[in-house]
């Protein structure tokens, strides 16, 4: 295949012909398994997908309905098909690898109405290896300066009798957080909104993830079962249920992306969320520091024996900074404590609003720039806890005095919607965050649409059920939710999941405890979790007494948070994973496992030639009635062997391997 550039591509693209009039497009992917086949009728357009010459999508209808201009959908005529092929490698800053390849056909058909406005749209669909992805661009017209859309009507027809996990909803407004439900997708109520990404399974073990890419000035999309067909429905603007974008021509929808491959481990190795982004707005990324952080709200503001008044004070956030500089754990979190939050307000807790909040001051007790000067000087840095209510309408000088003060980021929080507004909103605290060098994460907030390839400084989003659940569920978090979001959620992109509680119990002992949370699943399944989990941000979330002097946090002390290669060695739904990254010419292998104990093999042939040190955690024998001890050992291997592995119910298994000196 040709290696061109964007522009070589797009004065190629320009220099084609017209097409003859017609009204069928076949693209495929570069390797020719999947096939995107378009059809113009003059009732609509539609299309299908093949996997390996096999039916995956059946015929699905196109289509968006649009406030006072009606819907776009019959009298369509094949104006022009513009195609070739796309050959661009990139590199994230942040992300599961480092050097992406980015392989894609595309065609470009341009549509318009044979009556009434005779308005023009193009239908870009690219097909990779991995999926195929399409969209809806309106050019700049004469005749059609702004739209009001009521829906857009994108059907996914799946083929088959598949099931699903899906996440599910009965409102447009929430957090995006819940148990996945497991089922046949004929099943499905017609009611129920499904997040995404959604997982879809067939029989045949051919697995399909429907999500979208670049979610930016549009709203975030779900899906509902219309007659067994999955059929896109948008979030609604606030206050009001019919209208769902307005915009400007030229404009364009997301990508509406279908991934597919025969191989779960495929679809969580993928890379075609970001491949669908653009490259990234920030020139100089030299400020980007990723990494771990502490966050003591979800321990419960746990403190030692002191000789001071914990609270909003300087001395309660030394003690964590102090932890945080002895133990390779990048950032200290300033939330405030017991409930309240370190700037003034007159909110009657973190999450509910008052009429007051400033968070361009701190409280009286907090001196912001003392705290953010003494974590410098122990090679740590500061980020804060903001609900978005009181940084919105501050958004410029609460950024601008942040960078004064030297904090470094921020856990943005309770955003809960993912209507245009809001996506327009996060969007623009990513810019101008990033113009003063600040980091942020989104807490309360939607499914990642590859955006942090635009946007490195969006390290991580919640947007997942997550193990501060067990601060009050009386069920904690399962091993087998850990492998749903793994299999379902993490498709989409990082994930901050809380992790860190080296508190486990058999789950016949556990009880939901607000300070000290209590762990279900092993020492070594917590560990295995910073492998699993995609995040450029991942939390040390318990208190500094839990780790200290505890078999396996030698291993968080080491582990980075941003990868050179991603590789899946072991996958089944539900059952189990195994993840390998690299970081420089070491490796990190993560394994977790459901509630069933299990024997597996392990493959070491991802290692480059020359000997490694492992360093293997394993859960011990007595897992299960001491889920917080572990084994540990160092061997000496190569990319010839396989290592065989006993993991207990609920448990895990982490492997780090350092590259030998020549």
């Amino acid at each position: 295949m040709k290696t061109i550039t964007p522009l070589l591509l797009l004065a190629a693209l320009l220099s084609l012909c017209p097409a003859k009039a017609q009204n069928n497009v076949t693209i495929k992917s570069p390797d020719g398994t999947i096939s995107f086949y378009f059809t113009l009728t003059k009732d609509r357009p539609s299309y299908k997908v093949n996997y390996k010459g096999r039916r995956v999508i059946n015929t699905s209808a196109l289509g968006l309905s649009f406030k006072g201009s009606g819907d776009i959908a019959k009298d369509l005529k094949i104006i022009k098909v513009e195609s070739g092929n796309f050959d661009g490698p990139y590199d994230l800053v942040v992300g599961k690898t480092k050097h992406v390849v980015n392989k894609y056909r595309q065609a470009i058909i341009q549509l318009r109405e044979e009556k009434g406005l005779r308005r023009l749209i193009n239908l870009v669909i690219r097909a990779f290896n991995d999926g195929v992805a399409f969209r809806y661009e309106f050019p700049r017209q004469n005749n059609w300066a702004a739209y009001t859309l009521t829906e857009e009507r994108t059907e996914f027809n799946v083929a088959g009798k598949p099931d699903i996990r899906a996440l599910l909803f009965d409102n447009f407004v929430n957090t995006h957080e819940g148990p996945y439900a497991k089922m046949p997708l004929s099943a499905l109520k017609p009611e129920s909104l499904v997040d995404l990404p959604l997982l879809i399974e067939n029989p045949d073990k051919t697995y399909i993830a429907i999500t979208e890419a670049s979610l930016r000035d549009y709203a975030g999309m779900y899906l509902t079962n219309q007659g067994g067909i999955l059929t896109s429905t948008l979030s609604p603007l606030p206050g009001q249920k019919d209208i769902k974008v307005k915009a400007q021509l030229p404009h364009r929808t997301p990508w509406r992306v279908i991934m597919i491959a025969d191989r779960i481990g495929a679809l969580i190795e993928s890379n075609i969320l970001t491949s669908l982004n653009e490259p990234s707005k920030i020139k100089d990324t030299s400020w980007l520091k990723p990494g771990k952080t502490s966050f003591h709200w979800w321990n419960g503001d746990v403190l030692p024996d002191t000789t001071f008044a914990p609270g909003i004070n300087f001395e309660t956030n030394k003690y964590y900074i102090d932890f945080c500089a002895r133990n390779n754990i990048e950032y200290h979190s300033v939330i405030g404590y017991g409930g309240v939050a370190w700037y003034p307000n007159n909110w009657s807790s973190f999450g509910q609003p008052g009429t007051y909040a400033d968070v361009t001051h701190s409280v009286a007790s907090l001196d912001m720039k003392q705290i953010c000067d003494y974590a410098k000087s122990k090679g740590v840095g500061i980020h804060v806890w903001v609900h978005w209510k009181a940084l919105y309408p501050q958004l410029d000088s609460a950024f601008a005095q942040f960078e004064r003060w030297g904090i470094k980021g921020m856990m943005v929080d309770f955003l809960d919607r993912d209507d245009q507004i809001m996506v327009n909103i996060q969007e623009e605290i990513l810019q101008k965050a990033a113009d003063h060098h600040l980091f942020i994460q989104f807490h309360g907030a939607y499914k990642p649409t590859g955006l942090s390839r635009t946007y490195p400084n969006e390290f991580t989003r919640e947007g997942t059920y997550n193990y501060e659940q067990n601060k009050w569920l009386p069920m904690a978090l399962t091993p087998e939710h850990d492998l749903d979001i793994a299999f379902t959620r993490l498709l989409a992109g990082p994930a901050d999941y809380h992790l860190g509680g080296f508190n486990a119990v058999p789950p016949a002992k556990y009880k939901p405890r607000y300070v000290k949370p209590m762990m279900i699943g092993t020492r070594c399944h917590m560990l295995a979790m910073y492998v699993v989990m995609e995040s450029y941000l991942h939390m040390v979330a318990d208190h500094p007494q839990a780790y200290e002097g505890q078999p396996g946090f030698d291993f968080l002390q080491k582990i980075p948070t941003t990868w050179d290669e991603t590789r899946v060695l072991n996958a089944e739904v539900g059952q189990y994973l195994t993840i390998a990254r690299r970081h420089g010419n070491d490796w990190y292998i993560g394994t977790i496992n459901n509630s069933t104990a299990r024997d597996l093999k392990i493959p070491l042939k991802m290692l480059s030639e020359g000997k490694y040190t492992a360093e293997l955690y394993s859960d011990a024998e007595d897992a299960a009635e001491q889920p917080n001890h572990l084994l540990k050992a160092i061997r000496e291997v190569t990319g010839k062997d396989v290592l065989n592995v006993s993991i207990a119910a609920g448990g895990g298994q982490v492997i780090r391997l350092i590259k030998a000196p020549k």
